[in-house]
């Protein structure tokens, strides 16, 4: 895990089938008449962070869409709109997973945390 939220949701993350980046945030699972409608699939990239190297990684949230960058170059967006991300009071992780569990702890450096509530440029 890079970033997650406690007793919340994975924010950051690496797949661990192949070492891309990926999310979790998504749209909550909510009931109707109908049943369950599932929460959102997760967000994943091909594009591998856990190569050795440093890399500058981040999420971006536009009320609609999801999207994912490494070293400032988008790699993944949805390809639909998602609509509202599932909410979370928990406390913030930086390298830990939402319930701390064994092997969700970041092995690596993380250096340089931003988290903006506005738009920025790159």
């Amino acid at each position: 895990m890079i970033i997650s939220q406690e007793k919340g949701v994975n924010w950051l993350m690496v797949d661990t089938t192949d070492g891309a980046l990926r999310t979790d945030l998504s749209t909550p699972e909510m009931t109707s008449r109908g049943g369950t409608i599932p929460a959102g699939p997760p967000l994943i990239c091909s594009t591998v962070i856990t190569d050795g190297d440093w890399h500058r990684v981040g999420f971006v949230w536009d009320d609609s869409y999801r999207t994912l960058y490494v070293d400032d170059m988008e790699v993944a967006r949805d390809k639909d709109v998602h609509g509202t991300l599932k909410g979370s009071t928990g406390g913030l992780y930086i390298g830990a997973g939402k319930n701390l569990e064994v092997g969700s702890f970041w092995s690596g450096l993380i250096d340089d945390v931003r988290i903006y509530n506005r738009a920025v440029t790159p």
